[in-house]
C-alpha cells in the first residue's frame, strides 16, 4: 500500500493534495525534495522504486495525474496550461525546502512549464530542473500528431514507442480503458506552443537515451537556451525508456550523487 504523509510546516500551512502527491517513502527530514512527473500514459508507481532507493536523503514526491491509477475516474487534462495551474496549487504546501523537478518525455515539458509558473507566482523556485527524453521546448516536433488519430494509428504509434506492454495493446478491454487517458496525454504535448520568456535561473540537467528516436543529442542540447545557470547533458545506453530499462541503475546513481549533496549544501548556506 502506498504511504502518503503530510508535509512539514506550521499548522496554518494547508495540507498537500494527496490525490496528486504520492510519497512512497516519505522522509520529512530529508534536506531536498524531488518531484517526479510521468511520461505519456504513466503513473505515480513509476517512481516507487526511486523513492525507496533515494530515501532518506531525498524525499521523493511522485505526481499522480488525473485519469490513471486510483484517479482513473477523473477526466485527464488535455491542455498543459490547465494542468500546470492545478498542479501548482496541489504542490505548494510541499515547497517548504530545497526542491528539484524530474520529468521524462511529457513530464519534462510539464516540469519546465511548472518552473516558469512558480517564478511567475513568486513561489519558491527549484534548485534544479532534471529533464529526460524530451527535445528542448522551443523545438518543433518531428513526430506525427496522434491524439486524435484513428485507434489503429494510435496503437501502432504506441508499439513503436515500446513503452506499453504487448498484452495491453492486444486486449480490447485494456485499450478501451487506456486510450482516453493516452489521447489526453498526447494532446497535452501536441497542442503545446512555446512562449518566449526569460530562461530559468536554476541549472538544468538533461538525460537521454543514445538510441532514442524521439529526442536526439542535438535536440537535448537545445535545453541550454533555457537556463541562465548552466545546462549539462548526459547520455545513457538505451531507447526512449532507457531510464526504466537498460540504464536505470546509472540514472539512480546520478541522482544519488547529485541531490543529497545539493540539499546538504543549501542547508549549510541557510544556517
Amino acid at each position: 500500500m502506498e504511504r502518503v504523509a503530510p508535509a512539514g510546516g506550521t499548522s496554518r500551512r494547508r495540507a498537500p493534495r494527496t490525490d496528486w502527491c504520492v510519497r512512497w517513502a516519505a522522509t520529512d527530514d530529508a534536506p531536498v525534495r524531488l518531484f517526479c512527473l510521468p511520461h505519456t500514459g504513466g503513473g505515480a508507481a513509476l517512481y516507487r522504486d526511486w523513492a525507496e532507493r533515494l530515501a532518506p536523503s531525498v524525499d521523493v514526491v511522485s505526481i499522480r495525474l488525473p485519469g490513471r491509477e486510483n484517479r482513473f475516474r477523473e477526466a485527464p487534462y488535455r491542455r498543459l496550461d490547465e494542468l500546470v495551474e492545478a498542479l501548482v496549487r496541489a504542490v505548494e504546501p510541499l515547497l517548504d525546502r530545497p526542491h528539484a523537478w524530474f520529468g521524462h518525455s511529457m513530464g519534462a515539458l510539464i516540469g519546465y512549464e511548472l518552473c516558469r509558473k512558480l517564478r511567475d507566482l513568486g513561489l519558491r523556485e527549484p534548485e534544479r530542473l532534471l529533464v529526460s527524453g524530451r527535445r528542448a521546448p522551443h523545438l518543433p516536433s518531428r513526430q506525427p500528431q496522434v491524439h486524435d488519430a484513428p485507434v489503429g494509428d494510435l496503437v501502432a504509434h504506441l508499439k513503436e514507442l515500446n513503452g506499453t506492454p504487448a498484452e495491453v495493446l492486444q486486449s480490447t478491454a485494456a485499450l478501451s480503458a487506456l486510450l482516453p487517458m493516452v489521447r489526453a496525454d498526447f494532446a497535452v504535448s501536441e497542442t503545446y506552443r512555446w512562449r518566449p520568456e526569460r530562461p530559468l535561473d536554476c541549472p538544468v540537467l538533461v538525460l537521454g537515451g543514445l538510441d532514442d528516436a524521439l529526442a536526439n543529442p542535438g535536440e537535448l542540447a537545445g535545453w541550454r537556451e533555457h537556463s541562465t545557470a548552466g545546462c549539462t547533458v548526459r547520455m545513457f545506453d538505451g531507447g526512449h525508456f532507457y531510464l526504466h530499462e537498460e540504464a536505470q541503475e546509472q540514472v539512480l546513481a546520478a541522482l544519488t550523487a547529485e541531490l543529497p549533496t545539493l540539499g546538504a549544501a543549501l542547508t549549510g548556506r541557510q544556517q
